[in-house]
């Protein structure tokens, strides 16, 4: 077996070679031979995940060492992969998501010319790849690479449409925010270097233990900064809703199935890490709810439908951390997955509409859609009703999970996250109300074209649906069905559950009714006040959420433009004083020796026969001291 686990490495290669073929060959293939490539290579590693994933649940897990990536006296990192359950799920995520969106694509972007097609789906494989290497990962270096790797497809995708200047500048701010949380990674990966002379995951777990609290802390608090920006938490999320300047199937992979998950897989991957520093798990569960809250409000007031659901990822992303924060790394790793169905799902369905109303994003110019979009519409109000945990869709097994979590934690908690969960509510179905309700409010051409999207678009929505509607089952409580968690036992081996649940089944059942009531009371709250579309000025706190709390208008208050100001005075400075400087010190040096250079040429015969005898002179005495 441990012979057939060393074939792994198939995985992330299939996609490098559809990078590379697409990328280099660009302007020779036609739009089908480079959709084949970019579909097909992503086929492949799902099939070779499923065939991983059905290893590892036989209980073949391993580590794959193929060669030494860095030497350097007697440390060395290997380049390696690390095969187990978590890796394994990921890998179907990523992968399975991954050849979903890759097959939408082909319709959704039909219209690019072949070269810019090529470049399109060069892009995404590569996406994958970066994806699939930080994963994969048996050590903190190759998973680091992956980081970076995901980092560059990230900043390539957001502004794929390069020419549009705010789309560059979206691009630009996913890349530099990134790099905030990279340089924090960096410095935790060169701590733990000096603390345990490894950077391999069962070398540093095992030395875990004999670190000291201090080191302990900031190691985990680092690698959590980190986190935060690749998974968009507080401070440093604002560059995801930016990032719906891509094309919405970008929009999808980075949402559902790549970036956004790798600080969550950082995480729940150092876990051993993190249960000796409590109070980095205090830090993410409160960052986690906190960022929860925040971006649910922000989604509240937004009118661009990407946007909505921009922060909603935000949001969902908060709950997964808060789940680490207080040890529910199962729940947490559950809600990942089926939190990468529906939003995958949402994001597509979204294009399906931007599709149909010829590029329009405004939701306040829609509505009255469901009859013309049918698919579209059905496929929508799934992933709404899973992403606010309706039963018996994914979204409430996994989210129910979270906020019993919660509960078991700390009450206070568990009352705020509840909040959250309402909000979610309000403003998913919002947003379905006013984009397919009521009448449509665009232009006569929209209405004329509007009209469902080809089935290379309408069968992956369909797919997604039944992922969406049917994922929970893989996590079943208890309560329902004894044994039926099945992803608990599944993740076991890797994220062995802390302590048993200190509810009762009779806590917990009331707990899940009081929640769906509640959700389904708030969406009864947005059909009265949404079903028709009443246009309104915002004020006063409406106001303040549909300018997301001006956050980025401070940043760039408190931050950007201080760094511009500062940065413009050091270029004047080292442009006069350097630069300028260094060429005149030059021209005058030039200057002055020429002139003193000139003073030989003075045309008396006299001294330059006072030359000739002095340079003789000079000669001699050269080759007298040098045969001596």
């Amino acid at each position: 077996m441990q012979n057939a686990l060393q074939l792994v490495w198939l995985i992330p290669f299939f996609p490098l070679i559809g990078f590379l073929i697409n990328g280099l060959f660009r302007k020779q293939l036609s739009k089908s031979l480079i959709a084949l490539t970019g579909c097909g290579t992503i086929l492949v590693s799902f099939i070779l995940s499923v065939w991983v994933f059905l290893q590892v649940k036989n209980g073949n897990s391993d580590v794959a060492e193929y060669f030494n990536f860095i030497s350097a006296g007697s440390f060395k990192v290997p380049f390696a992969f690390q095969v187990d359950a978590l890796s394994s799920l990921f890998l179907l995520i990523i992968t399975g998501i991954g050849f979903i969106i890759h097959v939408y694509s082909t319709s959704y972007m039909k219209d690019e010319t072949g070269e810019h097609y090529g470049r399109y789906f060069s892009y995404l494989n590569l996406f994958v790849f970066s994806m699939l290497l930080l994963v994969m990962g048996a050590n903190y270096v190759i998973m680091y690479l992956g980081w970076e790797g995901v980092a560059l497809c990230s900043y390539l995708l957001i502004g794929y449409w390069f020419k549009n200047t705010e789309y560059s500048k979206a691009a630009n701010k996913a890349f530099i925010m990134n790099r905030v949380g990279d340089f924090a990674f960096l410095l935790a990966l060169f701590w733990i270097v000096s603390k345990t002379g490894s950077v391999s995951f069962d070398v540093v777990f095992s030395k875990a233990s004999a670190l000291g609290t201090s080191d302990v802390t900031i190691i985990t608090l680092l690698l959590f900064i980190g986190a935060t920006a690749k998974s968009a938490q507080i401070p440093l999320y604002t560059w995801l809703p930016d990032a719906m300047a891509g094309p919405t199937p970008v929009s999808a992979l980075i949402h559902a199935a790549t970036m956004v998950n790798a600080g969550i897989y950082m995480v729940t991957r150092s876990k051993a890490l993190y249960s000796l520093a409590p109070l980095s798990q205090d830090v993410i569960a409160i960052t986690g709810l906190a960022t929860a809250i925040l971006a649910a409000t922000i989604a509240m007031k937004q009118n661009d439908i990407k946007k909505v659901l921009a922060y909603s990822t935000v949001s969902q992303l908060g709950y997964i951390f808060l789940a680490l924060g207080v040890g529910a790394y199962t729940a947490g790793i559950f809600h990942v997955m089926t939190h990468a169905f529906f939003k995958a799902l949402l994001f597509l369905a979204a294009g399906s509409v931007i599709h149909a109303m010829g590029g329009e994003q405004d939701i306040r110019r829609m509505g009255g859609m469901k009859g013309k979009l049918k698919i579209t519409y059905i496929t929508f109000l799934v992933g709404c009703l899973a992403i606010s945990g309706i039963p018996p869709f994914s979204g409430f097994f996994s989210k129910d999970a979270i906020l019993l979590s919660a509960y078991e934690h700390n009450k206070i908690l568990y009352v705020v996250a509840l909040f959250g969960a309402l909000l979610t509510a309000y403003y998913m179905f919002r947003l379905l109300f006013l984009t397919f309700n009521g009448s449509f409010r665009g232009t006569e051409e929209q209405q004329h074209h509007l009209h469902e999207s080809p089935a290379a678009m309408t069968i992956p929505l369909i797919i997604l649906a039944v992922l969406s509607f049917a994922g929970g089952f893989a996590g079943i409580p208890d309560i329902f069905l004894k044994g039926g968690d099945a992803i608990a036992e599944f993740l076991s081996p890797v994220l062995p559950p802390e302590g048993g649940k200190t509810v009762s089944h009779s806590t917990e059942l009331i707990l899940m009714l009081l929640t769906t009531v509640l959700v389904l009371a708030v969406i009864v709250l947005a059909w009265f006040r949404f079903r028709k579309y009443k246009p309104e000025e915002e004020k006063g706190l409406g106001k303040f959420l549909k300018n997301k709390w001006y956050v980025d208008e401070l940043y760039e208050k408190i931050i950007i433009n201080p760094l511009d100001r500062f940065g413009a005075f050091l270029s004047n400075v080292f442009d006069r004083s350097v630069v300028d400087g260094l060429v005149n010190i030059v021209g005058r040096l030039v200057n002055y020796g020429s002139r003193q250079v000139r003073l030989l040429q003075s045309g008396q015969v006299t001294s330059y026969v006072l030359l000739m005898v002095l340079s003789m002179l000079l000669i001699m005495a050269v080759q007298f001291f040098l045969r001596k």
